[in-house]
């Protein structure tokens, strides 16, 4: 049976995935060029499933804008991207899809084709966009370097369905 096929998609357990990281700077460039950057806030790197859906898309895009994973007064991580007024990276990343299970080449048979992860990335950006936070993105289909640092450390993986 061919690994796309109706059954074996029944059986597997995909979702949307995103890696979060609580983030005092980030950017991303591209050939050398800065094409995005942020202060304070959130890295997204986001990997999409090939039977993801829009739906998906933007109940993650809510959640990890809702995250409270920023610290207040007592120093207990009880604010959200909002309430410290920070911006969201994100940056598409596929390989966040990747199975290692068997052998020692991972296995990218779940991750979403390019133009569905592509339409699918931008609905999650969009999202995000309408939860009133700043969004910086990455360069679809290019090769980006990734530049952060990271806040506490903090880093979280989230995925779209359980």
């Amino acid at each position: 049976m061919a690994p796309s096929s109706p059954a074996n998609l029944a059986e597997r357990t995909t979702a949307m995935r995103a890696c979060v990281q609580r983030v005092s700077r980030a950017q991303v460039a591209v050939a050398g060029e800065i094409c995005s950057s942020i202060g304070t806030g959130m890295l997204v790197l986001l990997g999409v499933a090939d039977d993801d859906t829009a739906a998906d898309a933007r109940q993650l895009a809510r959640k990890i804008a809702g995250l409270r994973i920023f610290e207040d007064e007592q120093e207990k991580m009880n604010r959200s991207l909002a309430d410290v007024e920070g911006a969201m990276l994100v940056v598409s990343q596929f390989t966040l899809l990747g199975d290692c299970r068997k052998g020692r080449r991972p296995s990218f048979v779940a991750a979403a084709e390019p133009e569905l992860a592509e339409e699918l990335y931008q609905v999650f950006v969009d999202a995000v966009a309408a939860e009133g936070i700043e969004v910086a993105t990455g360069r679809f289909r290019q090769h980006m370097e990734v530049e952060l640092v990271n806040d506490g450390p903090v880093t979280l993986l989230l995925q779209s369905k359980p």
